[in-house]
Parts: C-alpha cells; sequence; structure tokens
C-alpha cells in the first residue's frame, strides 16, 4: 500500500514532499521538452534538405565516386546516378516540378511548428505527440506501396521507414513522460 501522500493526485503533506514533487515535475518537463525538441531539429532539417535536391544528389554522386565508393556499394552508386540523371532531365525540361519539393520542404517545416504546443504545455497539447506517432506508423505502409507502386529499390524504402523510426521514438519518449507529468499533476478533489 503506498503512502496517501504519494498516491497519484494527492496533495504533498510537508513542505518537503511539495519541493520533491515540483523538483521531479520539473525535471520530467525538462526531458519532455528535450525530446520534443530533438523531433523539431529533425523536422526542420529533413525540411531545410528538401530544398536543394538536385545539388545535394549531384554532390552524393561526386562523393560516391571521388572516395571509391561506387566500386564498393555498386548498387546504391547506379541508383543516386540514376536518381540524380532523372532530377536533372526533369529539372532542365520541367524546372515547376521543383515547386512540388518546395512545399514537401514547407510542409516539414510547418510541421516543426506544431510541435510547439507540447514544447509549452506538454500535457494540454498531449494531442499533436499522439498525431505525431500517427504519422510516423502512416510512413511505413506509405513507404511500402508507394515504393513498390513507384518501383523504388527496396532498400530505398527502409531508408524511407527509418524516418518513422526516428520520429517516433522522441515521440513515444516525450508521450510516456507527458502522461507521467499529467498523472502527477492531476488532483483529485478531496471527499
Amino acid at each position: 500500500m503506498t503512502h496517501p501522500a504519494t498516491e497519484v493526485g494527492s496533495r504533498p503533506r510537508t513542505a518537503n514532499e511539495g519541493l520533491m514533487k515540483a523538483a521531479a515535475n520539473a525535471k520530467t518537463l525538462r526531458w519532455i521538452r528535450v525530446w520534443v525538441a530533438v523531433l523539431m531539429v529533425g523536422l526542420v532539417v529533413s525540411g531545410i534538405t528538401a530544398f536543394p535536391l538536385q545539388q545535394e544528389l549531384e554532390l552524393a554522386a561526386a562523393t560516391l565516386h571521388g572516395v571509391g565508393f561506387a566500386d564498393a556499394l555498386p548498387g546504391l552508386a547506379e541508383w543516386v546516378d540514376r536518381v540524380s540523371h532523372g532530377l536533372d532531365a526533369t529539372y532542365a525540361a520541367y524546372p515547376f516540378i521543383a515547386y512540388g519539393t518546395d512545399w514537401l520542404a514547407f510542409a516539414h517545416l510547418l510541421i516543426a511548428l506544431a510541435f510547439i504546443g507540447p514544447l509549452q504545455d506538454p500535457v494540454r497539447n498531449v494531442w499533436v505527440l499522439q498525431w505525431g506517432m500517427l504519422a510516423c506508423a502512416g510512413i511505413v505502409p506509405l513507404a511500402l506501396i508507394a515504393g513498390w507502386v513507384r518501383g523504388l529499390p527496396l532498400g530505398w524504402q527502409l531508408i524511407d521507414i527509418s524516418f518513422a523510426v526516428g520520429g517516433i521514438i522522441p515521440l513515444a519518449a516525450a508521450y510516456v513522460l507527458t502522461r507521467r507529468l499529467e498523472r502527477r499533476t492531476t488532483t483529485v478533489p478531496a471527499v
């Protein structure tokens, strides 16, 4: 049986218990903010790097060939070369197609902004964390189905799926900590 002062939602009986509870809540809140910030940084980096796709692919191809990785990983080098040439040809003939990836980049930046709510008040905005976890779960079927339909190699699809894993880890950690904080801060009315 737990001590009445340690039950969920109970009020501390002494000033020391109150200070300990406040310190524990502050520490939990700090960790929630760290996890949410990690996710936001990842989204911002993903967004910013979606703008210069053509230049990034040219750099990736040059690097693969320049440092000898093309010999060690010929399949990867062939795929990067193919995508780079495809992007070059598409942008040369239809430069407005890049506008689609500009919107993709903008969407990542906008999604990052959505997490300002949980950064400020995670308990009140826990639904944003839940939405983020659902979005990460949706990446898996999208990558597998759309990747198969578009003829992408399985390895490329697995790279896309890794973004779901990379996103759900900080989201799940923040969610668990938010629920813990919620249980500690919710007061039950005295009877």
